[in-house]
């Protein structure tokens, strides 16, 4: 039987700058589905958002898998399929203020 878990990393939170989730131990699971709701977005800007990977939740690394740039409102995903023992989200966000809810959901 697979196993499922699903979590909220960041709810209904507002960001103008740059910013990394917690570190989320997936070391069990077989993918990963990072989800980026976009509420709301106050001027005009971008919202970048890449993978990271770490064995150790202190030292990392980018994985490789990035979103494409966020400019509307909306749900956005990225699936991770390649990680060590934890994972995160770093974000970079030029010209706007995003409210989001940003969600991890893993499975194995």
């Amino acid at each position: 039987m697979k196993q499922f878990n699903a979590a909220h990393l960041e709810i209904k939170k507002s960001f103008s700058e740059g910013f990394e989730t917690h570190p989320y131990e997936v070391g069990w699971a077989d993918e990963v589905i990072f989800f980026i709701l976009v509420e709301d977005i106050i001027g005009s800007g971008t919202l970048n958002a890449r993978v990271q990977i770490s064995l150790d939740g202190i030292h990392w690394a980018d994985e490789g898998t990035v979103f494409n740039p966020i400019t509307e409102k909306g749900l956005h995903f990225v699936k991770v399929t390649h990680f060590g023992n934890y994972i995160r989200l770093k974000t970079d966000i030029e010209g706007a203020e995003f409210r989001l809810q940003v969600q991890i959901a893993s499975k194995g």
